[in-house]
């Protein structure tokens, strides 16, 4: 075997392109060149370890022990074959998902394609139900270690519910299943048109998603047949506390506003606690003992879903890292789960409250950033009720990017199904 610090070529005069071959045998060749002195911008170039082609491309020669090369669907490192892995099939009785990974700003949102069984249900919540208590092994399976990670999220896609609904979602992270997200609103907007899931119109298309929270309408701006970014209309939003107190275990007295966007949130100014928005475990830490005092307290209240009667977080407020902005917010929701977005129903949430303090008129746009310094943007389109509470009905746009597909297995016989969280 030759050593791949050197190579022995053949080098084809009186063409335009200059093949170079390794060979076993050095005795055919005339001359030994070392791999760091043959560059050229315009050699197809190829290596041979017996009858094993390792590459094939344009460009500087590269050192094939160090890289794999492709030839056609072959994929060669020195002289080993990685291609059969390309075909290998998990056994039948595994279960098998097809994923696609997106974030919106910076929060990743896990789309499931294929592989989910039949959630059966005549409204998002009746199919939310019944995911809570049949599938709870799967979604653990998703988004918790060793194939996701204690800040994981994604979604479900099923049918539509409302007869001018375009499709539905169940939302999923590290503790259950959520009533309603922005980001993946956002993020799932983008995967449903730029994959051709949904028909995707030039300039401008608007779908309608059902969640369990309600109906959302998502509208994409579209350039050149793909999503640039999305702004969504939120179900109405409230505030139900402004300037509460509470004593909380290893903080003392903390001052909070609660709102819904969605989901209920409890409002903190960050400096009021003494913790850094930059700090994501020191977030983590005021956010669960804050998050345990206010839900503990039994005020929360949703005017039409008892099952949408639960604080889902808490959202750090403070000063933008960026002047231009209006505000940061850091959001610890779930079990311990750091939104690196600035949180769509977060931001909603913030324009009840801020409208309830006479602080944001209608149509007034706001930008918010995130831990990352990721940007969402919100104002108030109108002003609603929902039964005794005064409500605005938000609308928030960002950007979302589609990174990866995939293929999830779960084999029935690994001891550590259906996953684990060390944090």
């Amino acid at each position: 075997m030759i050593r791949h610090q050197q190579i022995d070529a053949l080098a084809l005069q009186g063409f335009d392109d200059l093949f170079v071959h390794l060979v076993a045998d050095a005795h055919l060749l005339d001359r030994r060149i070392e791999v760091a002195q043959l560059k050229s911008d315009r050699i197809p170039w190829g290596c041979v370890l017996g009858s094993s082609v390792l590459g094939y491309g344009t460009g500087e020669v590269a050192n094939s022990c160090h890289s794999p090369n492709r030839i056609g669907r072959r994929i060669l490192l020195c002289g080993m074959d990685l291609s059969p892995a390309l075909d290998w099939r998990p056994p039948d009785h595994w279960q098998r998902l097809t994923v696609i990974e997106s974030h919106a700003g910076g929060e990743p949102f896990r789309v499931v394609i294929e592989g989910l069984p039949s959630i059966p249900g005549e409204t998002v919540s009746d199919r939310r139900r019944f995911a809570q208590k049949h599938l709870d092994g799967l979604r653990m399976a998703l988004m918790w270690e060793p194939r996701g990670h204690a800040d994981m999220y994604g979604g479900w896609i099923g049918s539509p519910v409302a007869s001018d609904s375009d499709l539905s979602v169940l939302f999923l992270h590290n503790e259950g299943f959520s009533t309603m997200c922005g980001h993946g609103i956002i993020a799932l907007t983008k995967v449903v048109l730029d994959t051709g899931i949904l028909h995707i119109e030039p300039d401008e298309t608007t779908i309608r998603i059902d969640t369990p929270a309600g109906q959302v309408t998502a509208t994409a701006d579209v350039e050149d047949g793909r999503v640039t970014r999305v702004r969504f209309r939120n179900v109405p939003s409230f505030a139900l506390e402004i300037d509460s107190t509470i004593a909380v275990d290893g903080i003392g007295e903390v001052t909070y506003d609660l709102g819904f966007g969605g989901a209920f949130y409890a409002y903190v100014d960050a400096n009021s606690v003494g913790v850094d928005l930059s700090d994501a475990a020191g977030l983590v830490a005021a956010g669960r003992a804050i998050k345990n005092a206010v839900g503990a307290s039994g005020h929360i209240e949703h005017p039409h879903d008892p099952e949408l009667a639960f604080l889902y977080g808490v959202v750090f407020t403070g000063e933008p890292a960026n002047p231009a902005n209006d505000g940061r917010h850091v959001c610890v929701f779930a079990d311990g789960e750091v939104d690196r977005s600035p949180t769509g129903t977060g931001v909603s949430g913030r324009l009840a409250i801020l409208h309830a303090r006479g602080e944001i008129e209608i149509g007034q746009q706001i930008t918010i950033e995130s831990i990352v310094g990721s940007e969402f943007t919100g104002r108030i389109v109108e002003t609603t009720r929902l039964k005794q509470f005064e409500a605005v009905v938000p609308e928030v746009s960002g950007t979302a990017h589609i990174v990866g597909r995939g293929e999830v297995w779960i084999d029935p016989d690994d001891p550590l199904n259906p996953g684990f969280l060390i944090r």
